[in-house]
């Protein structure tokens, strides 16, 4: 019995080991909470492995709200990020000073991303299909592909030094059908860390208690009770598991794992980027490899 449990105890000291060369993840929303809602759960997973993630987004929220609005509310949903951050685990989030509503994909802010991209040295980049219903996430879906080119170009945004290679760009789900619904390519397993992303979700409190509830006529079922609190968010945002999706978990996990899997997250690989193989998705998503 000693034996077995100083045998455990290696295999977690291994498991638990910070990894050579860390991945650089950034996540890219049109809003603060968007990549908390669609990447949570495995920002938080990449964190715990010790990679590096940053989450940032493209407007300051600062017109997300039914009776707040301005710099008042932008000042809220920058210190609600940096609380998620907190909850996450993650490196940073990042909260550019551009107006909630008002996004076009001009010059200007493709150049902020690529200099938020070449900054984090990024392996992967993640953002919105530029098929949404709200036309901030359109447009930070057209920004990030305008950028996928452009960060290895040293004539462009010359005042950051570019990526020696191209990273590997993946759209964020949704669930929208045209132009052609969205392809669960990668589809990573969260159920063990969910409550950690309800943890993040929950530190945007003006979103996930107020404005969205708002929104969706539901403002008078936000319980006022912490632990209701939480009941109510968890059956709200925890999204289900499409049938695509669940074939997804099958390729990377093995039937037997996919049946029991409660929660995920799916992404779709984006042509603009580098087109990854299996086994290099492996490397760059190495939970797909470990049994959760």
């Amino acid at each position: 019995m000693a034996g077995t449990f100083v045998f455990l105890m290696a295999v977690n000291a291994k498991a638990q080991q910070k990894p050579d060369q860390p991945l650089n993840i950034i996540v890219i929303g049109a809003h603060p909470d968007d990549a908390d809602n669609k990447f949570g759960g495995t920002a938080v997973l990449f964190a715990e492995m010790g990679h590096n993630v940053k989450f940032v987004s493209v407007t300051n929220g600062d017109a997300g709200h039914y009776n707040k609005g301005g710099g008042a509310l932008a000042r809220i949903r920058r210190k609600e990020a940096e609380n998620s951050a907190k909850k996450l685990g993650i490196k940073e989030y990042k909260v550019l000073d551009n107006h909630d509503g008002e996004l076009l994909p001009t010059l200007d802010v493709r150049h902020q991303l690529i200099r938020e991209i070449r900054n984090w040295n990024s392996d992967i980049v993640l953002s919105p299909r530029p098929a949404d219903y709200h036309p901030d996430h359109r447009y930070t879906g057209i920004l990030v592909q305008d950028a996928a080119y452009l960060v290895i170009v040293p004539n462009v945004t010359p005042d950051t030094e570019p990526l020696e290679k191209n990273p590997v760009f993946l759209y964020l789900e949704d669930h929208f059908q045209k132009p052609y619904p969205f392809q669960p390519d990668i589809t990573v397993d969260i159920t063990k860390v969910f409550e950690k992303k309800l943890d993040g979700l929950g530190a945007h409190q003006s979103q996930m208690y107020e404005w969205l509830p708002w929104t969706g006529g539901k403002l008078e079922e936000v319980p006022q009770q912490e632990d209701k609190r939480r009941e109510f968010l968890a059956k709200n945002w925890s999204g289900s598991i499409t049938p695509a999706e669940r074939e997804s978990l099958k390729k990377w996990y093995g039937e037997e794992h996919a049946t029991n899997v409660k929660y995920a997250e799916s992404f779709e690989i984006c042509e603009y980027g580098r087109r990854p193989s299996t086994e290099e998705i492996r490397n760059l998503f190495p939970m797909l490899s470990k049994k959760l």
